[in-house]
């Protein structure tokens, strides 16, 4: 073996070796001045300006970034991941539980959910308005092979004639056989004088689709004729 071998050992970078003269101790190697130098361009460095990776020198602009952390799959671990997820349930189900009722579905509340929502209530309304008035214009007009018996008919008010938005509908009046009858799965709260306001239970009569977010009838409980949103009720 040769002996300088054993005196000098040899530089972390070319495996030479190293001098005392020229010595460099640093991350558990010895390194000549010239070889302690950055691992990704080569830069020379110092004690002082060096950063350490792997045993390895880096300068501070290639010094490598973790982006995250592995964490083990420990029993422990395993068991706090499970008791967490317990917990996470339990409160759900109990945040269920307190809004369950009370006019809507328990949905983050984040604020792109909140401009997602007043866009569409503003898109319904306008939707719901339009369709309306074209509604009533038809309705109110007969078709052209039937208006001779139309008009021949005595007028029946009760039967002809719906109350305007917002008024009550005649609660001894049946609902044609024809129209579609909704029951309501949520509680809902009017905004506006032409909305209705809903209890679960109760049951909608001469419903009429306006879009895919509202609909058009008259609460039996209370006798209110409007508008309602269609995600709280189901047909019967």
């Amino acid at each position: 073996m040769n002996p300088c071998a054993i005196m000098n050992p040899p530089c972390g970078r070319c495996n030479k070796p190293v001098y005392p003269t020229e010595k460099i101790n640093c991350l558990d190697k010895y390194w000549h001045k010239g070889c302690f130098s950055c691992e990704v361009c080569k830069m020379a460095l110092s004690m002082t300006t060096y950063k350490g990776f792997e045993k390895k020198p880096y300068c501070s602009m290639h010094y490598p970034k973790t982006s995250f952390t592995i964490v083990a799959d420990t029993p422990e671990n395993l068991r706090l991941k499970q008791q967490s997820m317990l917990n996470s349930q339990a409160l759900y189900k109990e945040n269920f539980e307190k809004n369950k009722g009370k006019g809507f579905s328990v949905v983050a509340d984040t604020p792109e959910m909140q401009r997602v929502k007043k866009t569409q209530d503003q898109i319904s309304h306008i939707k719901y308005h339009e369709d309306f008035e074209k509604s009533r214009i038809r309705s109110d007009a007969p078709p052209p092979e039937n208006r001779q018996d139309y008009e021949e008919q005595p007028s029946n008010p009760e039967r002809f004639s719906q109350p305007p938005v917002g008024q009550t509908c005649p609660a001894a009046v049946a609902p044609p056989s024809g129209g579609k009858r909704y029951q309501a799965v949520y509680c809902y709260t009017a905004a506006d004088a032409d909305e209705v306001s809903l209890q679960e239970g109760d049951l909608i009569l001469n419903v009429e689709q306006i879009d895919e977010g509202w609909m058009f009838g008259c609460n039996q409980r209370t006798g209110q004729r409007g508008m309602l949103p269609a995600n709280y009720v189901r047909p019967v």
